[in-house]
């Protein structure tokens, strides 16, 4: 087994009030909760997720942690959105999945990756569905092996 830091910068939040949606947050989840929400207003919105790396039965790598979702061979981590009103409780409106497949094979062995996404989708609203390549391309940025 071995540790992992995604670190995801997401930039071009969408402000915190869009379409019919007032008070927007976004943040990543962890099991069936919000996480390290952030204001859609925010200029930046930065996530540091820890995932652990382990081989599969089959050899190949598969990925463990209070983040990732999904089942072996489509592991993903979400970016939650959601309204958060003033001493209100967050309502989740939409994800987005980023798929751990496409991370470098060399941060498997455990250190860390970077990302800088941008978070607002061609119709100006929160960025949701499949994040995949080439809109996400991830930079290894330290390994421990």
């Amino acid at each position: 087994m071995a540790r992992l830091t995604l670190r995801i910068t997401g930039h071009e939040l969408p402000g915190s009030a869009c379409g019919e949606y007032r008070h927007i947050h976004v943040g990543t989840q962890r099991g069936r909760d919000p996480d390290q929400l952030v204001s859609a207003d925010a200029a930046d919105a930065v996530f540091e997720i820890p995932v652990e790396t382990v081989t599969a039965p089959d050899g190949t790598a598969d990925f463990r942690g209070p983040y990732v979702q999904g089942r072996r061979g489509e592991r993903f981590i979400y970016l939650t959105w959601g309204e958060l009103p003033p001493g209100g409780t967050f309502a989740m409106f939409r994800r987005a999945k980023v798929f751990l497949a496409e991370l470098p094979e060399e941060a498997l062995a455990g250190g860390a990756v970077e990302t800088c996404l941008g978070l607002t989708d061609g119709q100006g609203m929160p960025l949701c569905a499949a994040i995949r390549p080439p809109r996400i391309a991830w930079r290894l940025t330290r390994t421990d092996g």
